[in-house]
């Protein structure tokens, strides 16, 4: 039985803290996955499959002319004069790598990178049916198990690399209930909810840092079986923690509840009319003792009720079915947009060591160098992802004071809708610019200019789901929006698993040569201005209707003016009151 939801409510800046902390630690941090790859490689995952390969003329220039050969994983170095009964002089204390090896592991991160994506739409069915709680005490658990299992199969990487895949794919699954339920806590701080919101984003997409950190301990000298027990561990607090202090029932959105009402004064109580709103009403103060029990029977009546606001002067619209909303111009244009992008971020996560390496001339400590450049630089989400914010909420307080303003009153005013399409165009644009940028930078055979490809691929990536979130939720009904985002996510996912056969073609047609895919993700990234195009298109449409509406407006204004005129009464500017003729 977990907390009631005015407890909740009182322990929200504590849980708001901990899961930006959680979604740091146990999110996303699968797109980390160029410093995983190294660890991975180094433990002698699927090193066999390497057995009775040569290795890389590279490695044997290392070692003065000394032929290289592998048995059983393990690198093995031998004079080449005693080619025909080789005597192994050392063994080397690393595993060694080719590209069967990388190219099975890439299959585990294209799994557990679609399940982070793809699983969205269920577990918002699941979550609407069954609360946040659940979903995250058992995305936590996956997590913690995904880290259990990466280090038993640690001590014997031979026999069970094959559980990578399991434990990749419950990394992807975990990570990504712990984020979804997490999007839900805004909804407690009122004003403050775009910060919170961008900062639980931001977090998420910053969640990639975590395995290059952990790489820095792995390197210096903690063993990867230590580093995942602890990392269970993590995961357990996170567990106990949501078992504490996180409520059964969802968050209501502002629309349903006003959060203020929620710690009274006292002589109040809050009710729970049939309506969603909530209101104070006046009880004498043996009746105040009710407050938290019908607080935490809100929930339950909210859900259950189909009824809306009655009110006599304002009709409620009839509800769009969720078929327009589905084929809509909009959206079909932002699955193009938005599987275009997953699949470019996606597939230089999973192939940005191979484009390093192809780059590198001076051995794999540049490699490890970069790769932890690329790590850190994730920490850029948690400042990026408030400016995407800024640009979706620009001007818009001009259209919420606009219910405040007395009629008559000669202020232009800004259409709510209009301006919110407008940021998403202006949005959109950014994004797709920074993103031909990144292409560009990819094309580019130069290794100190990666650092700049590195900021542009975690502004991106920061960027790209607060710009389509923005969208969904200016020209869809909100009860769409959470079906939309998961049906959008699940198909990006779907064409994100395109990275496979990409990677697969750059290691072995091109030869690690990753120029000519590049070329093709840039001019297919072009499709990403089609949104904003129609975007464009959209907007004009929707100032014509405004214009037409104003002009009704008018109209029906000067015929009522005409009219009481008509009547014997003559209109006076200076606001005083008519004198009958």
């Amino acid at each position: 039985m977990g907390p009631s939801l005015l407890q909740a409510y009182r322990r929200r800046w504590w849980m708001a803290v901990t899961a930006v902390i959680e979604n740091l630690l146990c999110s996303a941090v699968l797109l980390g996955w160029g410093s995983l790859l190294i660890m991975l490689k180094r433990e002698g995952f699927y090193a066999y499959l390497c057995s009775g390969k040569i290795i890389d003329s590279r490695f044997v220039h290392a070692y003065n002319g000394a032929a290289l050969s592998a048995k059983g994983g393990k690198l093995l170095i031998f004079n080449p004069s005693e080619a025909s009964h080789p005597v192994i002089h050392r063994r080397v204390n690393e595993w060694l790598s080719c590209v069967d090896q990388e190219e099975m592991l890439n299959l585990g991160f294209t799994i557990g990178s679609f399940l982070l994506s793809a699983t969205t739409l269920p577990l918002g069915i699941l979550m609407d049916r069954f609360g946040p709680r659940l979903i995250r005490l058992v995305g936590s658990s996956c997590f913690g198990l995904s880290c259990v299992m990466m280090a038993a199969s640690a001590y014997n990487p031979h026999v069970l690399s094959a559980l990578i895949f399991l434990a990749l794919s419950m990394n992807g699954f975990g990570g990504i209930c712990l984020t979804f339920t997490s999007l839900t806590l805004p909804n407690m701080f009122g004003a403050l909810s775009s910060t919170v919101m961008s900062l639980m984003i931001g977090s998420y997409a910053s969640s990639a840092v975590t395995f290059p950190g952990v790489k820095l301990i792995y390197d210096a000298g903690v063993s990867f079986q230590v580093i995942m027990w602890t990392w269970a561990g993590l995961a357990a607090s996170v567990f106990l923690n949501c078992l504490l202090n996180w409520p059964s029932e969802g968050f209501p959105t502002p629309d349903e509840v006003d959060y203020r009402s929620v710690c009274p004064p006292v002589g109040y109580f809050i009710s729970f009319p049939d309506s969603k709103i909530l209101t104070l009403q006046e009880l004498p103060s043996s009746d105040q003792k009710a407050v938290g029990e019908r607080l935490s029977q809100k929930n339950g009546d909210i859900q259950h009720s189909t009824e809306k606001l009655s009110s006599e002067s304002d009709a409620a619209p009839t509800a769009a079915p969720f078929r327009r909303s589905v084929f809509s111009p909009i959206f079909l244009w932002s699955l193009v947009t938005m599987g275009m992008t997953q699949l470019r971020i996606i597939f230089y996560m999973g192939a940005m060591n191979k484009m390093l390496e192809f780059m590198v001339t001076h051995g794999e400590e540049n490699l490890s160098f970069y790769s932890s450049i690329f790590g850190t630089l994730q920490l850029l989400c948690l400042a990026t992802c408030p400016l995407i914010g800024y640009i979706m909420d620009w001007k818009m307080k001009e259209c919420e004071e606009e219910k405040t303003i007395p009629p008559g009153t000669d202020v232009p005013m800004r259409d709510r809708k209009i301006q919110k399409v407008t940021n998403a165009m202006r949005a959109f644009i950014l994004t797709n610019l920074m993103l031909l940028a990144f292409g560009c930078c990819c094309l580019i055979d130069n290794l100190p200019l990666q650092i700049l490809t590195f900021i542009l691929h975690t502004m991106v990536r920061g960027f790209i789901h607060s710009c389509c979130g923005g969208l969904y939720a200016a020209v869809y009904p909100s009860n769409h929006f959470g079906t939309l985002t998961g049906l959008q996510s699940m198909i990006s996912a779907v064409v994100a698993l395109l990275q496979q056969p990409l990677f697969i073609a750059m290691v072995g047609t091109l030869n690690g040569d990753p120029y000519w895919i590049n070329l093709g993700l840039l001019i297919f990234s072009l499709a990403g201005f089609l949104l904003p195009g129609y975007l464009f298109y959209h907007r004009r449409q929707l100032l014509r209707e405004k214009e037409a509406r104003d002009k009704r407006v008018a109209e029906q204004e000067m015929q009522a003016l005409n009219n009481t005129e008509a009547n014997g009464y003559k209109p006076h500017s200076n606001g005083l009151a008519a004198v009958e003729a």
